[in-house]
């Protein structure tokens, strides 16, 4: 294996890695706007403030990771994908900035209208994020970002049915995840109630989730039938295995039986995001530029590796450790109190 699909592998860790932990975070977030007024919506937000204020900054550690090595290491498909894509992309990071600033605020919010607005800030940009990182994920896929400055129409490339029906499947995809793992919280704090609520919402999501997958199939071969075909000829096994992985998740929680239950969910989100790379493998920009024309010369990429090695070496254990600590309810809670 070369530096150049090395660091490829490194970039997708990167996104995977932000697809479950920064999407389980999103689908919080779609909980939480889905919980109705302040007295019927109290103790799932409760529990969702419990479950993910330890760990809502570091989850987006991942994707500052994931533009520090596409920046370096691909620098022409970063310049590519910024310039065509400036307006999702922009609206994403607004929407991750609003949500961040009203999670922090909301617990000290003097009032309840000033509650109810931090409320309502958070879970709209919770839903409206992952659409347009989803969105932009579409257009990079169905091969609407060309190579060059802005070269690419900067409405067309993510305004499209390929585009919108990614965006829609992250947010139920973000929303599935987030329900498995509150079913988990829920049963570690010993609440029945809320257990049997995201059980629920778990199984919405999942169906969701399948309606779009099944009406996808449609869409990408009229609209971007390059990528069907590619999805057809090397990627169908990872999809398989996200289909698989996420009903047995579902069917494990649905008998109650909970062990093993958050593995397969995750299994289910990284097998599909794989399936999109191998799909799009060797192309960085599928149809415009391959991952060797968009690779910095050799000795960046050997040097960005071995940042990342010694990065990896660092860093990890101490993530590792905030999410161990939080699951053992070790850390101190963001709550609504």
């Amino acid at each position: 294996m070369t530096a150049i699909d090395l660091t490829a592998v490194v970039l997708w860790l990167g996104l995977t890695a932000y697809a479950v932990f920064g999407g389980a975070d999103f689908g919080a977030g779609f909980w939480d706007l889905a919980a109705g007024g302040t007295n019927r919506g109290a103790a799932p937000r409760a529990l969702i403030a419990d479950a993910i204020g330890p760990v809502w900054e570091a989850n987006h550690t991942w994707l500052i990771f994931d533009l520090v090595i596409l920046w370096t290491a691909f620098p022409p498909a970063f310049a590519a994908i910024m310039s065509t894509l400036f307006v999702p992309l922009t609206l994403a990071a607004l929407g991750i900035v609003l949500r961040g600033a009203a999670f922090a605020f909301r617990p000290i919010a003097e009032s309840l209208a000033a509650r109810r607005a931090a409320n309502a800030v958070f879970a709209i940009s919770s839903v409206v994020t992952p659409f347009f990182l989803g969105a932009a994920g579409g257009a990079i896929a169905s091969g609407r970002v060309p190579g060059g400055n802005a070269a690419g129409d900067p409405w067309t490339s993510w305004l499209n049915p390929t585009s919108v029906l990614v965006g829609l499947l992250a947010i139920a995809t973000c929303a599935y995840l987030a329900a498995v793992f509150l079913v988990a919280d829920a049963r570690r704090r010993s609440q029945a109630e809320l257990v049997t609520y995201f059980l629920r919402r778990a199984t919405l999501a999942a169906l969701a989730a399948g309606a779009l997958a099944v009406a996808g199939i449609g869409v990408l071969r009229v609209d971007a039938p390059i990528l069907a075909d590619e999805l057809a000829r090397s990627g169908w096994p990872l999809v398989l295995a996200s289909v698989v992985l996420g009903t047995a998740a579902l069917v494990l929680l649905r008998r109650d039986a909970p062990r093993g239950t958050r593995v397969l969910a995750v299994g289910a989100v990284v097998a599909i995001v794989w399936g999109w790379g191998v799909a799009q493998y060797p192309d960085i920009l599928p149809g415009s530029l391959s991952l060797a024309d968009a690779a910095a010369p050799a000795g960046s990429l050997e040097a960005l590796l071995v940042v990342f090695v010694v990065a990896a070496v660092v860093i990890a254990p101490s993530l590792a450790l905030l999410y161990v600590l939080d699951q053992r309810s070790r850390l101190v809670s963001h709550g609504l109190d």
